[in-house]
């Protein structure tokens, strides 16, 4: 009896973070984009950023894009086309808005 009284609990549990991974749009595709949970956004946005001279500016918006968009392109410059959110976002001025 003791341990059905947390095994029920756990199995409720594991059952709602498949039914919630499942759902998630997560995906590799052969193009090397990466569509990323939030969570990730900050190394790969490390690297995208890594050869700035102006890297707290690239940061902030890299992460920012990189939370609406759950995408940044590969390498440091450049690739926008791996993620089409990162990639169309623009400014009011019509200028890109993601490094």
């Amino acid at each position: 009896m003791a341990t059905s009284s947390w095994c029920l609990p756990s199995v409720l549990f594991l059952l709602a973070i498949a039914l919630l991974l499942s759902s998630c749009k997560v995906s590799l595709s052969l193009s090397r984009s990466l569509s990323l949970l939030s969570i990730f956004c900050a190394p790969r946005c490390a690297v995208r950023c890594s050869k700035t001279s102006h890297q707290k500016p690239c940061l902030f918006f890299c992460n920012k894009c990189c939370q609406k968009c759950l995408c940044v392109p590969s390498g440091t410059y450049g690739n926008k086309e791996e993620c089409p959110c990162y990639n169309n976002w623009t400014t009011q001025e019509g200028k890109p808005k993601c490094p």
